[in-house]
């Protein structure tokens, strides 16, 4: 029976059949026991064209396995070498390896030759290739006389290297007397023959040292060429030097140096042909001459380069495709080309093929009466010739054997017999080569034999394919069977697949897969098992993968990577950074689930991957770290554009650091009036790169360009180039224009002045103008500095004035300007208020009434009118006390007003004056006035004697008397006392005393310490308006120096007027307040 490993598999259809393995005649790759008979297998053996150092021993290989084991022997130049006649050839105890001593004495010349190894035992002979052997040589150059070369400026040059032809060949290169390799580029470049070409030379060509170097790798040896020496010139220098030597008709033309269209200097013509061999790398060259250089371009005539498989090389020069077969032959046309004009060279290429093989004949191992076939195909270009050899003989004249048949390039085995066994050699080959291969026929009967150890455990990751191996012999060819479990059950579920070497796979093994299998091998001589374990493991899994960061320079990131495993197998956990390791830097730091980087710098982005290893599995989780900052300053700041009013200001982003800005911000610095600061100028969008500016006369701009990301700003960039723009007239004038006198006779006119920037000129100067508003004056003008102020003297008292101020410069006059209206200086009142009427309204209310002064008399702004009230005398007592002078102002031209927070039964006395911007008036003269008695004390006499209300005015009294205590104790610390509650009484909402410009409310004051009261004193809850008690209006309240009224009508204000130490009628001493006066300032 026949034996052929195959590498296809059967899948085991469902059914009641045992999974059986039928295997096919033939296995490929066969390996016989080695303790069985076999003939003879090459397993090692020296390479066809062997090229050896001559300087070492030579060592030509032949190895070979076989039982029993073979003996060797070589021939040399197809003659037996018998190497026991020379000293220096020996060979290896138990192998064909010849090595021929050579350091000792001998020549490595008198060993070159062809040679073949003969590997023979009983069953046949095995025969190597034929070895070529050749020594290494590295020739010098031949010494020649190398004269000087004189070229004209733009000539092309081909310097020759011609090396000595070497074994291998050279490798050349171009140096000087430093070895430092000669620069090569379009315009200069070496050749495939070696050669150095200059498409045109130029004076910097000039050199002494042109060296041509042959590097020998086989010998480690490198040869030097004799150097040469170039020179560029000009025509002119090159005739003077050859004038002596040449006629007239000789001297160089300028010709030379113009400018020309290419010509070719390798390859000549205008086609050429190229022959290369299958699997070999094409080398295709074209390189031209002209001026300006030419440039080289490659197409393929009715085709296509292919795309993987194309290089160009040598500056384009070189067109190289690597692994070239039979399809890239045709044709290929380079095309040189400059300004001047075109040429192009065809270059058909012939890909010839030496043998290679399409079946190569395997070993045969066969039972006696079995057939079989031994089978070598080859193709090559031409087509080799197939031919057969029997252990090394020409199978034409080898012994005949009746069990074979020779058809072609296969042989059949019919009815093979032990003695059939032999080697056969088959030999494909053509001119550019050949190929030899040996496949033995081995005829054995062998019963079955497991060649996998017994008891081997497999462990599998679950949800895994699990191949359980059984390696097996047998002639004829066994069948085989497995088995699951120690019942010894046949498999029978589809869910195996059996191959035909033997191995049982499960394609995707679970957890119940695990067990013992069983591997039975059966021939008719005999049957063999084996028991295998298979375990099934908890994949490794990552729980918790790494995500992906964004982070900022200089921070730290954290990635992480918790790994789950099986509890029997022991993971490795390591972390990579883009596929390698991570870099040796402390701050990388890696703990059980995290890796950590601190100080994250622009070389820490990347893709980060944890990896988690076991014996059975790996798995691996990555993330991408992006490293982010604010953008690195633009660049190259360029101002074009330059007009009067407006440039263009054009610059290059500079890295956006992984963040893509989102705009620019421009600045400007004006260095004639504020150096050093920069101003806002405008902002662009991130994906613009210009912009054009509006610019403002008489300005020496320097611009700059930030550039924003969503992290920040980058720095500013560097300052542009000065651009300073041409002097205007002013576009604006002064603001904040006004006029006011500061004393009665002048008017002062100011304005804020124009800063550097807007006075668009040198000599910055303002136009003051004024006149009267109400009167036929002209203009008045004056042309000041740059200045904020003018003062107008000798002007009437309080007059109206109509003012502007103009911006002007050198250049001219800026717009005309709006007018201001202004006044000249105030001056105190003249006249005092006339007609003063007291109307007494209640025991704590008076109404003051008054005529109006004439306008003309006020001399300046009305602000109100203010009343100084006083209480004379206590109409219950007649002591002396100082007198306190009380004021209520009531703002705008009002005539009456109401003074509350009176004491009943008292005298008091009042007078009037107007108030301006400048002080107060005269005042009118003094109106004396006086309280009635309290409607309380009256309404007392008729209940004094019920018994309830003595009870009552006890408890009062006594709440009185605490009240007393503590106000003189916050009397005689300073405090202040609001009177809101004594006003509360009257609150009627006609009289708040309101300003009449701004709608705030009226004033009253102390006239004598002005010490406001505290604002934190109580006021009352019950915050109604009896309307018995008054019917004036809140409007004719005035107010003090710290008071005013509540919105809901409740009074507010403090006594905190200045005290005048008047004393009272008829008494020179003062007194402390008494408990009413006291009483009457509480609240």
């Amino acid at each position: 029976m026949q034996l052929k490993i195959m590498p296809k598999k059967k899948r085991l259809s469902a059914g009641k059949v045992p999974l059986i393995l039928f295997l096919c005649q033939m296995i490929s790759a066969l390996e016989v026991p080695l303790d069985l008979v076999q003939p003879p297998t090459i397993t090692q053996q020296s390479p066809k064209d062997y090229i050896i150092d001559p300087r070492e021993n030579i060592v030509i290989q032949c190895e070979a396995k076989g039982k029993p084991p073979p003996s060797f022997s070589w021939t040399r130049n197809g003659t037996h070498f018998d190497i026991d006649k020379d000293p220096l050839v020996t060979m290896k105890p138990g192998s064909g390896t010849l090595i021929i001593n050579i350091m000792s004495e001998g020549k490595a010349e008198t060993y070159e030759g062809v040679y073949q190894c003969t590997a023979r035992n009983e069953r046949g002979a095995a025969i190597s290739n034929n070895i070529v052997i050749r020594p290494s040589r590295s020739p010098l150059w031949t010494k020649e006389k190398l004269e000087p070369m004189i070229l004209q400026n733009g000539q092309p040059l081909v310097l020759p290297c011609r090396p000595p032809i070497g074994l291998p060949p050279a490798i050349i290169f171009w140096m000087d007397n430093s070895f430092q390799r000669l620069p090569q580029s379009e315009r200069v470049s070496q050749g495939l023959n070696g050669d150095l070409y200059f498409s045109n030379v130029l004076p910097e060509d000039t050199r002494e040292d042109y060296i041509c170097y042959a590097r020998f790798n086989h010998t480690q040896t490198i040869q030097q060429k004799q150097p040469i020496s170039v020179k560029v010139i000009s025509v002119d220098e090159l005739n003077d030097t050859l004038a002596a030597n040449l006629s007239d008709t000789e001297f160089y033309s300028a010709r030379s140096s113009r400018e020309r269209p290419p010509t070719f200097l390798t390859p000549e013509g205008n086609a050429s042909h190229k022959e290369e061999l299958r699997g070999n790398v094409l080398s295709l060259e074209c390189i031209a001459e002209g001026l300006p250089t030419p440039i080289i371009y490659w197409i393929k005539e009715d085709g296509t380069l292919p795309i993987n498989r194309t290089f160009y090389r040598n500056f384009k020069k070189t067109l190289q495709i690597t692994h070239v077969s039979e399809a890239d032959s045709g044709n290929y046309q380079c095309i040189a080309k400059n300004p001047l004009g075109a040429i192009h060279h065809t270059i058909s290429v012939t890909v010839k093929a030496a043998p290679y093989w399409i079946v190569a004949p395997q070993n045969l191992v066969l039972s006696p009466g079995e057939d079989g076939s031994l089978i070598c195909r080859a193709n090559g270009n031409p087509k080799p010739r197939i031919s057969w050899l029997t252990n090394g003989v020409p199978v034409e004249i080898a012994p005949d054997d009746p069990s074979r048949k020779i058809d072609g390039d296969t042989i059949i085995f019919s009815n093979v017999q032990e003695r059939s066994s032999a080697v056969y050699q088959c030999n494909a080959s053509n001119e550019y080569g050949y190929l030899l291969a040996n496949a033995f026929v081995n005829v054995l009967a062998e019963p079955p034999r497991i060649l996998t150890s017994a008891n081997t455990l497999y462990q599998v990751i679950a949800n895994s394919p699990a191949l359980l191996d059984c390696a097996f012999f047998g002639s004829p060819l066994p069948t085989i069977e497995w088995f699951k479990g120690a019942k010894g059950r046949a498999l029978h579920e589809d869910i195996y697949v059996l191959h035909e070497n033997g191995t049982l796979e499960i394609p995707v093994a679970q957890k119940d897969s695990t067990g013992t299998y069983t591997c039975v091998a059966r021939n008719k001589l005999g049957m063999a098992k084996n028991e295998v374990h298979l375990e099934i493991k908890d994949p490794t899994r990552i729980i918790k993968q790494p995500e992906y960061a964004i982070v900022q320079r200089g921070s730290t990131v954290s990635f992480e990577c918790k790994v789950k495993h099986d509890h029997t197998l022991i993971p490795t956990v390591m972390w990579l950074k883009d596929n390698g390791e991570l870099p040796n830097d402390e701050r990388f730091t890696v703990d059980k689930d995290h890796l950590a980087v601190t100080d994250v710098d622009d070389g820490d982005a990347g893709t980060y991957t944890c990896v988690a290893n076991t014996t059975l599995d790996k798995v691996s989780a990555s993330a991408v770290l992006s490293v982010v900052d604010v953008p690195n300053p633009p660049i190259d700041l360029e101002l074009t554009n330059q007009l009067d009013k407006s440039v263009q200001l054009s610059w290059t982003p500079g890295d956006d650091n992984n963040s893509p800005i989102t705009k620019f911000i421009i600045e400007y610095e004006d260095t004639i009036h504020e150096v050093g600061l920069w101003h806002h100028q405008a902002e662009v969008p991130g994906t613009q790169t210009t912009a054009q500016l509006m610019l403002s006369p008489y300005v020496n701009y320097s611009f700059r360009v930030t550039a924003v990301n969503n992290i920040g700003q980058s720095l500013p960039s560097k300052a542009s180039e000065q651009y300073f723009t041409k002097a205007a007239e002013p576009d604006t004038n002064p603001t904040a224009v006004e006029g006011l006198g500061s004393e009665p006779d002048n008017l002062v006119i100011t304005w804020k002045p124009l800063n550097g920037f807007e006075s668009n000129g040198p000599g910055l100067q303002y136009k003051v103008s004024w006149r009267q508003k109400d009167g036929d004056d002209e203009w008045t003008s004056v042309l000041v500095a740059n200045v904020s102020k003018y003062i107008v003297s000798g002007t009437p008292t309080f007059v109206p004035y109509l003012i502007k101020v103009q911006a002007l410069n050198n250049v001219g006059f800026a717009p005309e300007p709006a007018e201001v209206m202004g006044h000249s200086g105030e001056d105190l009142p003249m006249v005092a208020p006339g007609n003063v009427q007291v109307n007494v309204v209640n025991n704590t209310l008076a109404e003051v009434h008054w005529d109006p002064v004439p306008l003309k008399s006020i001399r300046g702004h009305l602000q109100g009118y203010r009343i100084y009230y006083w209480k004379i005398q206590s109409s219950s007592r007649r002591d002396k006390r100082h007198i306190e002078k009380k004021i209520l102002t009531f703002q705008g031209s009002k005539t009456h007003g109401m003074l509350p927070g009176l004491e009943p039964f008292s005298h008091y006395a009042l007078n009037v004056r107007v108030v301006n911007g400048k002080g107060e008036g005269p005042a009118s003269p003094d109106r004396v006035f006086h309280t009635p008695e309290g409607a309380m004390a009256s309404r007392q006499v008729d209940i004094a004697t019920q018994g309830w209300f003595i009870g009552l005015m006890c408890a009062v009294a006594l709440l009185i008397l605490i009240l007393l205590i503590v106000c003189f104790i916050r009397r005689n610390k300073g405090g202040k006392y609001p009177v809101k509650e004594k006003e509360d009484a009257h609150a009627d909402p006609e009289i708040q005393p309101m300003k009449e410009d701004d709608g705030t409310f009226g004033e009253y004051s102390d006239a004598e310490d002005h010490k406001p009261l505290k604002k934190g004193s109580r006021t009352p809850s019950d915050r109604t308006v009896k309307k018995e008690d008054s019917d004036d209006s809140l409007v004719d309240y005035g107010e003090g120096v710290n008071g005013q009224f509540n919105e809901d009508g409740s009074f507010i204000g403090q006594y905190s007027g200045k005290k005048e130490k008047e004393p009272a009628e008829g008494n020179e001493s003062s007194e402390a307040p008494s408990p009413v006066n006291a009483m009457n300032s509480f609240v």
